[in-house]
């Protein structure tokens, strides 16, 4: 099996656009969470969300005319928009460009998201009931389908290798890199773009979580408190937006070219739950089967690794039942551990979360330091796991597992390691 590591990032997220500014808001123990403006919320129980903040990318903003021609900006939803933003800047930051026939074979794309084109949805469907379907823009359809952010970032960039995406709900960002690294190392290309991609926060998607009861409704007047993992005072996850992206490589093709390496991909392990459509198993041992399978794929005990970034959605049940699985999974080691879930700061990406979070369990491992858990101010539960309450934590981390789980009990871990 052939080595994958990762050779360049991109992120747009609540906390602003770019790896070092929202890397560095994290640390600072910033939330991206805010009241909701873009839309009337009168009739919505939840009234906050993680909103990817406007502005010039100098700033740590996002322009979308700095990175779309405006004719191709409404032939796309959101989604693809802020996928597209992620990956020129993940590629760009990698500094593969492929020339030749071969080079763009060997270069692919598995960008995933967990709903897709929402808006778009959203918005034709209103023009449909209203009578109104010959105004529906005959883009409608590429505007939406999930497979054409792939599209998108394949037809600029000329990569014609394997070009897939990744549906599973929560659990997408991890599903699309941890599967386009397995792509890298059975030799089906030797250069993916992967991650995942998110722009839920609109009335549908909302309303749809309401009725669901998933969102926190009690921290409307104070947003940046909402999302708060772990703490006895949680009531539900925040709704975020964003993308994350990757740039993955076959190792000897990246040391061959001279290339930054943040870090290695060296396990990834799935299961499902069999359980519940919503609600994870008892005990989350479908969690505990993920992390032992990343853990068996890499060769690794849990010994060998020091910081957990956690699904950590801020919910209830959830919460309390990852941390079971994780002090099971790592027994004895879990005295030595570093858990943190950066939901608390961003809200949850939804099927852009996993990615976002891969790249923050890379920069741990970069940078020696642990992002924050925000708002763990009362812990439901004690645990001998320090999950890193409120400030960061200068900690070495060689190796780092990052946790996504998503609807249908489909349950997903990443392991990433420092490289020599």
């Amino acid at each position: 099996m052939r080595r994958v590591v990762v050779t360049g990032m991109g992120i747009v997220s609540p906390l602003g656009v770019g790896i070092e500014p929202v890397w560095k808001r994290l640390l600072n123990g910033e939330s991206g969470i805010t009241a909701i403006q873009s839309f009337d919320t009168t009739e919505l129980n939840a009234k906050i969300g993680g909103q990817v903040p406007a502005g010039p990318v100098a700033s740590g903003g996002l322009d979308l005319a700095e990175w779309i021609p405006h004719k191709e900006l409404k032939k796309m939803d959101r989604f693809i928009h802020l996928g597209l933003v992620a990956a020129s800047m993940a590629v760009e930051d990698s500094g593969w460009l492929p020339q030749t026939e071969d080079e763009k074979y060997a270069s692919g794309v598995m960008i995933g998201s967990g709903i897709g084109g929402l808006q778009t949805i959203y918005e034709g469907a209103l023009l449909v009931g209203e009578g109104k379907a010959r105004r529906l823009s005959p883009f409608f359809i590429p505007a939406a389908l999930i497979n054409l952010i792939s599209g998108q970032v394949s037809i600029k960039y000329g990569l014609k290798g394997p070009n897939h995406s990744a549906v599973t709900a929560c659990a997408t960002g991890v599903h699309a890199v941890g599967d386009a690294a397995r792509l890298i190392s059975l030799g089906d290309a030797d250069v993916m773009v992967a991650g995942g991609a998110e722009a839920a926060v609109n009335p549908l998607g909302i309303a749809g979580f309401c009725a669901s009861r998933a969102l926190s409704t009690g921290f409307n007047d104070r947003p940046s408190e909402a999302s708060r993992p772990w703490d006895r005072d949680r009531d539900g996850f925040v709704m975020g937006e964003g993308a994350g992206v990757l740039v993955l490589e076959e190792y000897e093709h990246a040391r061959a070219r001279g290339a930054k390496i943040y870090a290695e991909v060296v396990g990834y392990g799935m299961s499902g739950d069999a359980h519940h459509i919503t609600a994870p198993a008892d005990h989350h041992e479908g969690a505990f089967r993920a992390m032992k399978a990343a853990l068996r794929s890499a060769g690794l005990t849990p010994a060998d690794v020091q910081y957990v970034n956690a699904h950590g959605t801020s919910t209830p049940m959830g919460d309390d039942l990852e941390l079971e699985a994780v002090e099971n999974m790592f027994g004895d080691s879990a005295r030595g551990l570093a858990m943190s879930s950066t939901k608390s700061a961003t809200g949850h990406l939804l099927g852009a979360a996993g990615a976002v979070e891969a790249i923050f369990s890379i920069l741990a491992i970069r940078d020696g330091v642990v992002p924050p858990t925000l708002n763990l101010t009362n812990p439901s539960r004690e645990s001998v796991i320090d999950r890193v309450a409120l400030s960061a934590q200068q900690r070495r981390v060689d190796v780092a597992l990052s946790n996504s789980f998503g609807f249908g009990g489909t349950n997903a871990s990443i392991l990433f390691k420092k490289v020599a």
